[in-house]
């Protein structure tokens, strides 16, 4: 019955064959550069390859002297160092003590051929570089459909905000076809009239991402009316996508955290806004309602019916002076109309008494001149017929009637005679 091994033997076995093997202990091998690393331990992981085969292989950091210049992807170098097999994993690797450069990949030539004419047509500037929505609730995303990079996005957006949707197109990353699809993809997404778009896979040579260097992926990229977040391969992979489009994520899980907002995050936000709204309406509210308030008072004191009302109060005022000082006027004119009346009562009194010492006295000398006295005293009043009074012989003719008023009674009489009497008068001395 043949031997049976366990794997740690079969891996030393395999390793002590290599290391036997002169050839392979001090060999020169020629490729490209891919998937290149820089570990932060000092170590370099990259991938030689040419077109029909890779080999990976690593350059310790007690090794970096062996090599003079920065090392970057698709760069043609060769490697001169150990083959040997790596006994955990089973696998064999270049071990490098030395690099030279050999000239520039094809790859990388194409890349850098493309990189400067879209460079120099502008399709990297700013200028048409979009602005990411801060809060994009609908997502295109154009990649595999059973790649790492969906099943990241898809767990970083549930965790982040499961209320954002998102609209996967399923496309080929990879191989000949693979920039087709892409671009289909984009178009398609782009129609929908979505938020945002993520493009991109997960990472792997740059044989592997090429297809994200392709002119018409950039120009798709560029076109398209939706923001587009380019997410390919790792942080140190750059592609074409990367410089068209209008943001660019290291990872499709980068990516994902730009895209998706956080919705605890935008909750809070939406308290503390709604908090300092809510503070500046009520500012803004008691600031008005000052300001009415002054406006009110202003307007109070200058509108014609609070003019109407002082005037009237001030001719209420002025009427109640001027009754005040009527009053009193009227008070002092009534105590100096009373001392008049009083004056006046006394000097008429005394007038009256005077003017009835004189009206008796008048009456008595009337009385003494009276025709009624004299009457009496053997004398009458003579009246022709016509009521006249006769005073002289002038007044009657022969013949008239005449009427003799004495004390008791009237006479009448028939004038036979009128005879004027001749009186002399006597000269003095």
């Amino acid at each position: 019955m043949a031997a049976v091994y366990t794997v740690t033997e079969i891996n030393s076995y395999i390793k002590k064959l290599f290391m036997r093997d002169y050839a392979l202990s001090n060999i020169c091998i020629k490729g490209e550069v891919s998937n290149l690393k820089y570990h932060g331990s000092g170590h370099i992981y990259f991938t030689l390859k040419d077109e029909n085969a890779a080999i990976n292989a690593v350059m310790f950091a007690s090794r970096r002297e062996g090599l003079t210049f920065v090392m970057r992807e698709g760069q043609s170098v060769e490697v001169r160092g150990q083959i040997t097999v790596y006994e955990k994993t089973g696998t064999y690797q270049l071990y490098a003590r030395e690099i030279k450069l050999s000239g520039r990949g094809e790859l990388y030539e194409r890349f850098e051929k493309l990189k400067k004419e879209l460079l120099e047509m502008g399709m990297f500037d700013d200028i048409y570089k979009k602005p990411i929505p801060k809060y994009a609730l609908r997502i295109g995303i154009v990649t595999s459909e059973t790649g790492a990079a969906i099943r990241d996005i898809q767990n970083i957006a549930a965790r982040r905000n499961p209320y954002v949707q998102l609209y996967l197109y399923p496309a080929l990353v990879q191989g000949r076809d693979a920039k087709d699809s892409i671009v289909r993809g984009i178009r398609k997404l782009d129609a929908m009239g979505l938020d945002l778009l993520i493009v991109g896979r997960g990472g792997g040579s740059i044989e592997d991402l090429w297809a994200f260097n392709e002119e018409e992926v950039a120009r798709a990229v560029f076109e398209a009316d939706t923001p587009v977040i380019s997410a390919v391969g790792h942080e140190t992979d750059t592609t074409i996508t990367d410089f068209v489009a209008d943001m660019r994520a290291p990872t499709p899980s980068a990516a994902a955290e730009l895209a998706v907002f956080e919705y605890s995050a935008f909750s809070e936000e939406l308290s503390a806004l709604e908090s300092e709204l809510k503070r500046c309406m009520n500012s803004k509210l008691d600031r008005l309602k000052a300001e009415l308030s002054q406006r009110a008072l202003y307007l109070s004191a200058k509108s014609p019916l609070k003019r109407i009302e002082e005037k009237k109060r001030r001719t209420e005022d002025a009427r109640r002076r001027l009754l005040l000082l009527l009053s009193a006027r009227v008070s002092k004119e009534r105590a100096g109309l009373d001392s008049r009346r009083a004056y006046m009562a006394q000097i008429m009194e005394r007038r009256l008494s005077e003017d009835r010492n004189r009206l008796l006295f008048s009456s008595k000398q009337l009385e003494l001149l009276s025709p009624l006295t004299r009457i009496t005293g053997g004398y009458g009043y003579i009246e022709s017929g016509e009521k006249r009074p006769v005073s002289s012989v002038k007044d009657v003719s022969k013949g008239d009637r005449i009427r003799t008023y004495v004390k008791d009674g009237v006479i009448e009489s028939l004038v036979e005679s009128a005879k004027k009497l001749s009186i002399q008068r006597v000269k003095e001395g």
